[in-house]
């Protein structure tokens, strides 16, 4: 399906969700009465991808590294150094070891709401089991229209007739699953599950310090010695050697040019488990430079002598980042490019290598190459998004998730949810609650509120407000739009924000085929929006727990 043609659909499957939000789902085609949860995800696939999920405890490891020197000190002088067997046969027995959607309750209604052209998983947001990771592979953008699921406590059409009526027609009850479980259980499954694949608006950390933890490597030297040259260096985690007093890495060493020799590197070992670094677009060394060139060398290989992806940078004296974006890397071997080489993987980093190098590639010298001592220090390497950073998680929420316990409010004038919150389960607490893990998440995210949800089209003028003051009417196909210019627009990134019609309750909205609306841009929209305001500042400031 051409690139072009997927915002449409994808406003149209959002459309048919908000329209269905709120039924049950069918996990390994069994029938389920847990809470619908669909999930709109948008990949590089062919089709876009459509996940009607469950949920998943992928638990952080945070796990605590020694400080050590992986070697001591190197005495040897420039030039004076033999070629040494042992050494080069260690340096290879390190690195290769010893030689030898919708709310539907089967993915049947699911089709016939959605169509064919998507592809279609099913599982439920509260059983993690059925959050197979394999699903969000690839997966960096995300659209949660989850909701539980209400409905007339006296039954309804199989039509939902009822419901279609709105909740003053009806007494309503949680049909299924608790508030708790989807709103709340169920967004903490969710952003569990797809946080690999989104990403993290600070990256993600491959080495060094990190929480008062520190991250290590299993960097080991791959000098000249193993094609007869006598350069050798080493790695060492120097514990008060970094910019503030802390930790820090330092890759040093002596390089010669005797016996044609003129590089040293470190190189880790393949990584048992892959990184993937999919969501993020490159990484980004902070160190100590002193004048020189160097290179980053990432291989998608567990093969030994195999093509590097691999950039040269430049640094200067002092402290400072150097940000290496993947496009920015080239297929290189043996310091010549590989122009048939296949695409580079971010998705399967295997392992990395820091070298300091005579030579550049295809024949060009390094020119700021110098026999000697060398020494850089490095304390952090970390997967980056780059700028600017739109949202990668779109939720649709409810207008009204702040106001239940807000004091002085007039409930007569409220929405009916907001009205029988504690009658509902609690359902806007817990919708307030599954909001505030997406703000904790680390997520780039945008949080949309719309008021009451109508089958009206899209096209009339809108009114985006924060703080959650606001009550009213908006089109389902309205919010679908919002949602997919929000992943667009840095404006809208960590906003949280309601959206209702200037169109009354009282006054259907129609729209002339003939002469349709202009289409708007959502991002004049979102310029309006700040930082940090949710509605619950009014909570806070009255002290009443939530």
């Amino acid at each position: 399906m051409a690139s072009q043609h997927l915002p449409e659909l994808t406003v149209e499957i959002l459309r048919s969700l908000l329209r269905v939000k709120g039924s049950s789902s069918s996990v390994g085609g069994k029938l389920s009465r847990n809470s619908m949860h669909p999930r709109l995800l948008s990949s590089p696939l062919p089709k876009p991808f459509l996940q009607i999920d469950d949920r998943l405890q992928c638990q952080q490891k945070s796990a605590s590294f020694t400080l050590k020197t992986y070697r001591g000190p190197i005495l040897a002088e420039t030039g004076r150094q033999g070629w040494d067997f042992g050494r080069f046969f260690k340096t290879l027995y390190f690195f290769n070891g010893p030689p030898s959607p919708a709310k539907v309750r089967s993915e049947e209604k699911a089709r016939r709401i959605l169509g064919s052209g998507i592809d279609l998983v099913v599982g439920d947001i509260t059983k993690e089991s059925t959050l197979v990771p394999e699903y969000f592979k690839g997966v960096k953008k995300v659209f949660n229209a989850a909701s539980v699921i209400v409905g007339p406590k006296e039954g309804d059409t199989p039509e939902r007739a009822k419901y279609s009526q709105g909740i003053k027609f009806f007494e309503p009850e949680i049909k299924g699953d608790s508030p708790e479980m989807v709103e709340y259980v169920g967004m903490k499954n969710l952003l569990n599950a797809v946080k690999g694949n989104v990403g993290l608006r600070s990256g993600k950390l491959l080495f060094g310090c990190e929480d008062n933890s520190f991250k290590d490597l299993p960097w080991g030297a791959l000098d000249d010695v193993v094609m007869g040259g006598v350069s050798e260096s080493n790695f060492q985690i120097d514990t008060t050697g970094g910019e503030n007093g802390g930790p820090t890495g330092i890759f040093k060493g002596v390089v010669s040019t005797a016996n044609n020799g003129g590089f040293t590197s470190i190189r880790t070992r393949n990584f048992s488990t892959p990184e993937n670094l999919s969501a993020y677009d490159g990484l980004e060394l902070r160190l100590k430079g002193d004048g020189r060139r160097y290179k980053l060398i990432v291989r998608t290989s567990r093969d030994w002598d195999t093509v590097g992806y691999t950039a040269s940078f430049d640094t200067v004296e002092g402290w400072q980042s150097i940000r290496l974006p993947f496009s920015s890397l080239r297929p290189i071997f043996r310091a010549r490019t590989v122009s048939d080489a296949p695409p580079f993987d971010q998705s399967n980093i295997v392992s990395l290598q820091l070298m300091f190098s005579k030579f550049e590639y295809d024949g060009k010298l390094n020119p700021t190459f110098i026999e000697g001592p060398f020494q850089l220090p490095l304390s952090s390497i970390r997967a980056f998004i780059k700028d600017p950073i739109t949202p990668r998680f779109v939720h649709v929420s409810s207008a009204g998730v702040t106001r239940p316990d807000r004091p002085g409010l007039d409930l007569s004038k409220q929405p009916p949810a907001v009205r029988l919150n504690k009658e509902l389960d609690f359902i806007l607490t817990f919708k307030l609650k599954g909001e505030d893990l997406i703000r904790e998440s680390g997520m780039p995210y945008a949080i949309i509120r719309p008021c009451a949800l109508t089958e009206e089209p899209a096209g009339a003028d809108l009114i985006f407000d924060q703080g959650d003051n606001i009550t009213g009417k908006i089109s389902r196909e309205e919010v679908a739009q919002i949602c997919v210019a929000a992943t667009e627009s840095p404006y809208a990134c960590d906003k949280t924000f309601e959206v209702k019609s200037v169109i009354p309750f009282s006054e259907p909205f129609t729209v002339d085929p003939e002469n349709p609306p202009p289409e708007k841009d959502y991002n004049e929209y979102f310029k309006t929006l700040k930082d940090g305001v949710t509605g619950k500042e009014y909570l806070e400031r009255s002290a009443v727990p939530v």
